[in-house]
């Protein structure tokens, strides 16, 4: 189990050091600001949503190693996705940091996100790990204020 969580580690500090998407997106039709006042995680989302479907996605900001991660592995995820789609997998993702210690993760729905599933032994960094998610969902609703943890 432990080789397990190095391994998510590491893919966490990838994403952190590389992160996918890190971009501001020119054309955007949606966009969205989130703030996690615990920690100070700062995040843009930017969308490109045509048909319905989620045709680019990028993001900006800065923060901790895990929000930064996440936002990198959610761009990477929903990018080609609905938006009912992405919006299941806000859910999905939501409940699977949030979930019972001892609950295995639903790989079925989270797939690559499950190496965020370590989150939720650490309460504090749940909220971390959910921003660039509930950013998004504000984006993808058209929501003018500030998406927070809060």
């Amino acid at each position: 189990m432990s080789d397990l969580r190095e391994l998510y580690q590491e893919v966490i500090l990838d994403h952190n050091k590389r992160p996918r998407n890190y971009l501001k997106l020119e054309g955007a039709n949606r966009t969205a600001e989130g703030y996690n006042p615990l920690c100070g995680d700062q995040i843009t989302v930017y969308v490109l949503v045509e048909d319905d479907v989620i045709q680019e996605i990028t993001f900006q900001g800065s923060g901790c190693a895990i929000s930064k991660a996440s936002a990198s592995m959610m761009t990477a995820t929903v990018k080609g996705k609905t938006t009912d789609e992405a919006k299941g997998l806000i859910e999905a993702f939501r409940s699977m940091v949030t979930a019972d210690l001892n609950a295995a993760p639903d790989l079925q729905a989270v797939g690559k996100l499950a190496v965020f599933a370590g989150v939720r032994e650490f309460p504090v960094r749940v909220k971390c790990a959910t921003l660039p998610w509930h950013t998004m969902h504000a984006a993808l609703e058209g929501q003018a204020q500030l998406a927070s943890t809060e």
